[in-house]
């Protein structure tokens, strides 16, 4: 599913214009992404969590030169569906 199909079954869901529920869909990514950026997780209930997971420093191979390289530590940004939500996918049951 695309974000235009889910904007456009929210605006057939509720009724509200297209337009609004891309606003809002846009307003809400950006302030997740925002929050990320700066450390801060965000906690859905119900849904599942958007956080910040650090990864260790650790030595990798470039295959075409056959040398080693070293990957320094980072964070990347990692979402963990709540136990409903993973409930719900393993039965196929919608999660209300």
């Amino acid at each position: 599913m695309t974000k235009a199909e889910i904007v456009v079954n929210i605006s057939e869901k509720t009724g509200i214009e297209k337009a609004d529920v891309l606003a809002t869909v846009e307003a809400f990514m950006e302030e997740v992404k925002n929050s990320l950026v700066s450390n801060d997780n965000v906690y859905l209930r119900g849904f599942g969590s958007f956080i910040v997971k650090q990864r260790a420093e650790k030595t990798g191979r470039n295959i075409t030169k056959n040398t080693t390289i070293i990957i320094p530590a980072h964070n990347i940004p990692s979402f963990k569906p709540a136990k409903t939500f993973v409930e719900g996918v393993k039965t196929n049951v919608p999660v209300k």
